[in-house]
């Protein structure tokens, strides 16, 4: 049991450390705002598509596509949005919070922390990009569902024909769900990759888990999780324990171990993504309640993740 329990926490406490270190250095004003914005979006737009599409193109996807998997991924995203957003319609006093609260319980940071979580343990995304495929366009999608949806009144007057169009642009041109799509077909094309191109593209790749982490530690603001106490517990333990406990069992059950299972303890049980925070505030909702859970997330997602690792390994899951 202590080897299990060891190896967990060498796989989720060096992410922490990272963290912590950003928020140290933010704190002693090494790092700044200006770097944390500037960081975000240099991983999302930059580092994190071309890592992906390393480790995809990189892949003998005709061998290893598990149609199956993807489609568990994408099932599972569905599902636990449609019950959070049925559930959180019927018991939420405060209706125009309804469509932060069901954001923020589904939004993993599935690509950018999920991807440095499962380099980490195995030294390359590897089934990443499937968990990604199946999952982060759903993540999009939904989001503007929802959130167009459920505008609290008194949002700023936008036609919803407009809202949508736009937001339909954002998902078509988003920088992940391309260099996985690119990645992927360059894998099945089997499109050759000269030596310093793919050299290049690696060193780019290896800036994103470091940079990325550092900018989610720095970012951190603590005072934010005291806002909207009940609501932020609630969908806080929604994210980190009820859907990764319904669904990481059912992933067992259908026979996906191993690396598979931690890219789902990845997508499941990661913080809720700063970028729902951006996107709530975009459409017209206060995103107070976002920010307070991606900063409850960040701080217990250290504990609940090991303590998911633990379970796979204690159960043989892992090896």
């Amino acid at each position: 049991m202590l080897d299990n329990l060891i190896f967990s926490l060498n796989s989720t406490m060096p992410l922490f450390f990272i963290m912590v270190l950003g928020y140290v250095l933010y704190q002693r004003r090494f790092l700044t705002d200006g770097f944390v914005s500037v960081a975000n979006k240099f991983v999302f737009n930059i580092t994190l598509p071309v890592m992906l599409f390393n480790d995809m193109a990189g892949t003998d996807i005709r061998g290893n596509f598990d149609s199956a998997y993807v489609g568990y991924c994408a099932g599972a995203t569905v599902l636990s949005i449609v019950v959070v957003w049925a559930l959180a319609k019927l018991l939420m006093r405060d209706k125009s919070l309804v469509g932060e609260f069901v954001q923020a319980c589904y939004r993993s940071s599935a690509a950018i922390l999920g991807t440095a979580f499962i380099q980490n343990l195995y030294g390359t995304s590897g089934m990443a990009g499937l968990m990604i495929l199946g999952s982060v366009p759903l993540y999009n999608i939904f989001a503007v569902l929802i959130l167009v949806l459920e505008c609290p009144a008194g949002a700023p007057d936008e036609p919803l024909r407009q809202k949508l169009g736009r937001s339909l642009l954002e998902i078509l041109t988003n920088p992940t769900l391309l260099g996985v799509l690119t990645g992927l077909a360059a894998s099945l094309l089997r499109l050759p990759i000269p030596t310093m191109a793919e050299k290049t593209m690696a060193s780019i790749g290896s800036l994103t888990s470091p940079l990325a982490l550092l900018a989610i530690g720095a970012g951190f603001r603590g005072r934010d999780a005291l806002a909207k106490l009940a609501p932020t517990a609630a969908a806080s333990f929604i994210k980190l324990m009820v859907l990764p406990g319904v669904f990481l069992p059912l992933a067992v059950y259908f026979g996906f171990t191993d690396q598979k299972l931690v890219a789902l303890i990845a997508m499941l049980g990661s913080i809720t993504t700063p970028s729902a925070y951006i996107m709530a505030k975009q459409m017209g909702h206060d995103g107070t309640l976002t920010g307070s859970v991606c900063a409850v997330t960040t701080v217990f997602s250290a504990l609940t993740m090991t303590f998911w690792m633990f379970w796979a390994r204690s159960g043989g899951y892992i090896l």
